[in-house]
């Protein structure tokens, strides 16, 4: 405990998120439901709880800047969802879980999809990154790794892309100090992939594979 007292906000904060992400991988779950549950409370619920024993909002706020910043990334971000949902790789491994394009279906699944979201950029984007701003602007650099490596299994242009997101919404809530331009931007782009592969393709897929012939990816 004397240990623990003498540990600085940042070394608390990577210490906490080092254990969580160590119980996260070691707690299987199965089907969405399960998934949110664990997410809330490792990845939502435990930063929280961090942030206000410590006086820290860890990137929970709200204001001007955050809103633009918010617009700005949601725009930049929206082409690579509309074109990732034309490849064949992307929508043969999405949507994760069992839904469907009926509203009573989607509605409720898309706002656990919110959730997973909210909880995934509480803990990436506001426990090891705006909540431990006083580093500088390297704090963006704390978790590219392993958010890749959280990856692996999935598409591989999601997997080549993960590294550089992670980089991305860092900076931008590094700047807005605010987790609300990274949790837009995921959630409502995980929602909006997963409406998207239920349907037909908005582009023709041959289309899109040609132009993105020279990555050295399957796709």
């Amino acid at each position: 405990m004397r240990l623990l007292g003498r540990l600085s906000w940042v070394q608390r904060s990577l210490l906490v998120a080092g254990v969580v992400l160590l119980v996260w991988v070691s707690w299987p779950t199965d089907g969405i439901s399960q998934r949110v549950v664990r997410d809330t409370l490792l990845y939502l619920l435990v930063p929280l709880g961090l942030g206000l024993a410590h006086g820290r909002h860890i990137g929970w706020r709200v204001d001007r800047r955050a809103i633009v910043d918010t617009i700005a990334l949601s725009a930049f971000v929206l082409p690579f969802y509309l074109v990732g949902s034309t490849l064949p790789s992307v929508r043969e491994f999405y949507p994760m879980w069992e839904t469907a394009p009926e509203l009573g279906s989607f509605v409720p699944h898309a706002v656990q999809l919110f959730v997973l979201a909210l909880a995934t950029e509480t803990y990436f984007r506001g426990l090891l990154c705006v909540g431990v701003r006083d580093l500088g602007a390297k704090c963006v650099l704390i978790s590219p790794i392993v958010y890749t490596l959280l990856h692996l299994g999935k598409p591989p242009i999601e997997l080549a892309l993960s590294g550089p997101t992670d980089v991305l919404f860092g900076a931008v809530d590094y700047h807005a100090d605010s987790i609300l331009p990274s949790t837009v931007a995921h959630g409502c782009g995980l929602v909006l992939l997963d409406w998207l592969v239920l349907h037909d393709p908005i582009l023709p897929p041959e289309t899109v594979l040609q132009w993105l012939s020279w990555l050295p990816l399957p796709l």
